[in-house]
């Protein structure tokens, strides 16, 4: 018997709306996280698909995150827009304040969407591409809980802290990345612990301090940085503009906040649109379209290179009519949860890998 299951994308939705629901989340919320896994799994994107329904569900049980809270949008300033996810997962925050976002990041030029109050298991190139989409140059960024050491430190204190950002083009899908500022997203991790995969060098350091490719101990001691110090400026940096800025938690915070070990960080996510045609000058709205089709150009002159978002776009051009194929133990897992029943927990000393 085989070890895969495949799957429909209509079932990967469906399977999650009916987990969540299962247990315990309202229709609008289920179907935000659904519309979220489904991205993530059409794209093949895999760390952030079926395998993170546990972390949504022990979020929940915990009592750290809300599946039936309505998120509140507001408006801070002309150009800034403010949604309280109130302690929810922010599928639904997201989804809700985007379109706000980009109407005003058209009337204003530039306009930021502050999210607060929100836990996160989700990737970030989905609401990127969507502004993109729209014409809009997009950017987000959100902290984590405390899992990477600082360039030259031991101990774990920054989160993984990716950002995001995306960039329109003509008649084709926008051109978009969404990358952690440590060597690796934890979620990868996580799932070369579940397959048994080892971690490439520089990755990580275990409780002694001293380098490991061991996920296990990775997990119980600190990612590192990619590039050195350079990707820890940037984790810095995204910490200062999804905490201080936006009032909300620090990754050590978070961690401190979590109590249950949910593996699901609650804090600040700030989201920023751009209209070009508002900031070029020669009074041409498509002007940035076709020079920024010049570098694209010049990038694929050279061989061996690719675009930012290439392998997500031909994964999206497949898995339509193939399906999507996840592990029999995940689907097991998955069918339990459908039936009510609670995720199984592995801890790893304030950290989880699940299904």
């Amino acid at each position: 018997m085989t070890n895969d299951v495949k799957l429909t994308l209509e079932e990967v939705h469906a399977t999650t709306t009916e987990v969540l629901k299962a247990q315990g989340f309202n229709a609008a919320h289920a179907n935000a996280i659904a519309n979220t896994v489904t991205a993530a799994e059409r794209d093949e994107c895999r760390h952030h698909g079926l395998f993170r329904l546990s972390f949504y569900v022990n979020g929940l049980h915990s009592g750290m995150a809300s599946g039936n809270a309505q998120p509140e949008l507001s408006q801070l300033a002309p150009s800034v827009l403010r949604v309280d996810a109130k302690y929810t997962f922010s599928n639904l925050s997201i989804a809700m304040g985007l379109e706000p976002l980009a109407k005003l990041a058209k009337e204003q030029g530039i306009a930021a969407l502050s999210i607060n109050n929100a836990l996160s298991v989700v990737a970030l190139w989905p609401e990127v591409e969507q502004l993109a989409e729209q014409g809009l140059v997009g950017f987000s960024f959100v902290a984590a809980a405390p899992y990477v050491a600082p360039a030259g430190g031991s101990r774990p204190l920054f989160g993984t802290n990716p950002m995001a950002f995306a960039w329109p083009r003509k008649d084709r899908p926008p051109l978009a990345f969404d990358q952690a500022s440590s060597e690796m997203a934890r979620g990868e991790v996580q799932l070369r612990l579940r397959d048994g995969r080892l971690l490439p060098e520089g990755a990580a350091i275990g409780p002694d301090g001293q380098p490991t490719r061991d996920p296990a101990m990775a997990l119980v001691g600190a990612q590192l940085p990619f590039g050195g110090a350079k990707g820890s400026n940037i984790a810095l940096m995204i910490e200062l503009l999804t905490g201080p800025l936006l009032g909300d938690l620090l990754s050590f915070e978070a961690g401190e906040r979590d109590t249950a070990n949910t593996g699901a960080p609650c804090g600040g996510q700030l989201i920023i649109a751009m209209d070009p045609a508002r900031f070029n000058p020669t009074g041409d709205p498509d002007a940035h379209l076709a020079h920024g089709e010049k570098l694209f150009e010049k990038i694929l002159e050279q061989e061996g290179t690719r675009l930012p978002s290439d392998r997500r776009y031909e994964a999206r051009g497949r898995t339509p009519s193939e399906g999507v194929t996840i592990p029999r133990s995940l689907f097991e897992s998955l069918e339990s949860l459908r039936q009510g029943h609670r995720p199984e927990r592995h801890d790893y000393e304030g950290d989880q890998v699940l299904v």
